[in-house]
């Protein structure tokens, strides 16, 4: 038996499939494969955006055929989509012939999920309020070598007015500090030579008391453990970045120099109404310190444009904000209205068209900037983790500490290596150029 999984969102659902996968073997799935020769296939959905919605939808509603002529195939639907208040019930309707419907707290029952179906005939869901039960059991199939995600917290307690994270994956909860110190020294072991720590908001690690330790002491006793591999953190919170974090960070050479901290907006007034719970002013205080401590050090950003009453001038804030913090990229988005959430019911919702010429501006700006700092490496030589290769480019690819992709050919396989390039040219974020050892 063999399955297909249909992964849409950031690394933390990217990890999700992983367990999935894991769960998935341990019932007798031996490998993924092409989706027409998949005895099970999942979709682990992502709600954040509309655009992940309409994608996930389409692709469901074209396995109808398949459904019809594959005797056996079971379809399942799982991740923040079908926790969402109302989809279920939506899914159930408009695609009659899904097996299975489990929400984001129910991932680690699929096995048994899947063992109630083959005993009945009409759908099985599951839809917890809560966690039913941890997934520090599930032995994930990693998928992302030589890069391994672990899980460090679950949930979200900060309530963002245009997001619908705590809704779908419910308040934050905290991993014990043991069993993640455990899987990492288990993944350096292994072999993996870049670890990225994963939350919603890392920066308030054992808020419930559950963690044993600070994020900061968190940190410092991953990047203690030994081996060669490198260290990232995803995501930050501006409201709970501090001096102790950055000074762990330049504390030990594993942990990457580069800080993804999400601004959302340049303008005081929108961040109110996003209920960040920080300023512009105490965000480039934090960036501030965080380069007074590691110097030029690289911060990626997320920006929102078009958030209700947003005007021209607040728009251009945030503009200028991408110039003042000197982002070396950042993910842009148009405002995207999530149902439940108190954005979604604010007044002076603004127009598409404002939007996107807002978002065009704001990218342009963006690629200044990353091309500039780009350029910077151009002539020197920075080391490289290579992590795949480039089929159409005929070129091995990876990423060096301050996240910029660098292509190079190579006449052996070099996938999990620390590499040294020298870099000859810049185009973007990626960086092109030869090994120094070749």
């Amino acid at each position: 038996m063999y399955y297909h999984i249909v992964t849409y969102g950031c690394q933390m659902n990217v990890h999700e499939s992983e367990k999935i996968a894991g769960i998935l073997k341990e019932k007798g799935y031996e490998r993924e494969a092409p989706l027409e020769e998949a005895d099970i296939i999942v979709f682990n959905t992502c709600c954040i955006r509309e655009n992940a919605e309409n994608h996930a939808f389409g692709n469901i509603g074209a396995l109808k055929k398949l459904k019809r002529e594959k005797k056996g195939l079971l379809i399942a639907v799982g991740g923040c989509m079908a926790q969402e208040a109302g989809k279920a019930e939506l899914l159930r309707r408009k695609f009659p012939f899904i097996d299975l419907i489990f929400g984001t707290h129910n991932l680690a029952e699929l096995g048994a999920l899947i063992d109630r179906k083959r005993l009945q005939r009409r759908a099985v869901v599951s839809l917890s309020e809560e966690r039913a039960e941890t997934e520090d059991h599930i032995e994930p199939v990693r998928t992302s070598y030589p890069n391994a995600w672990v899980n460090i917290t679950y949930g979200c307690n900060n309530f963002c007015s245009y997001c619908i994270v705590p809704y779908v994956r419910g308040r934050e909860r905290s991993r014990r500090a043991e069993d993640v110190l455990r899987e990492v020294r288990s993944l350096a072991e292994e072999g993996f030579r870049e670890i990225t720590l994963l939350g919603q908001n890392v920066n308030s690690y054992n808020s419930d008391g559950q963690g044993g330790m600070s994020f900061p002491e968190l940190l410092d006793a991953v990047a203690s453990v030994e081996g060669k591999f490198r260290v990232r953190f995803m995501t930050s919170h501006p409201k709970d970045f501090s001096e102790e974090l950055a000074r762990v960070m330049k504390k030990h050479g594993k942990i990457c120099n580069l800080l993804h901290l999400p601004a959302q907006s340049g303008s005081n007034r929108i961040l109110g109404l996003m209920n960040r719970r920080y300023t512009r002013e105490k965000y480039l205080s934090e960036i501030a310190m965080l380069r007074s401590l590691i110097p030029d050090c690289p911060v990626t950003t997320d920006l929102i444009v078009g958030f209700p009453t947003e005007t021209e001038e607040e728009f251009e804030e945030t503009l200028s904000l991408v110039k003042e913090a000197n982002f070396a990229s950042a993910f842009t988005f148009v405002y995207s209205p999530r149902t439940g959430t108190k954005a979604a019911e604010m007044e002076g919702q603004i127009p598409e068209e404002v939007s996107k010429e807002r978002i065009m501006r704001l990218v342009a700006q963006v690629n200044e900037n990353t091309r500039a700092l780009s350029s910077l490496f151009v002539g020197k030589t920075t080391e490289i983790l290579c992590e795949d290769y480039d089929e159409k480019r005929g070129l091995y690819l990876g990423r060096n500490e301050a996240g910029r992709m660098g292509y190079f050919p190579c006449d052996r396989n070099c996938i999990g290596e620390f590499v040294t390039l020298r870099v000859e040219r810049a185009n973007g974020v990626s960086l092109y150029g030869t090994l120094e050892d070749s």
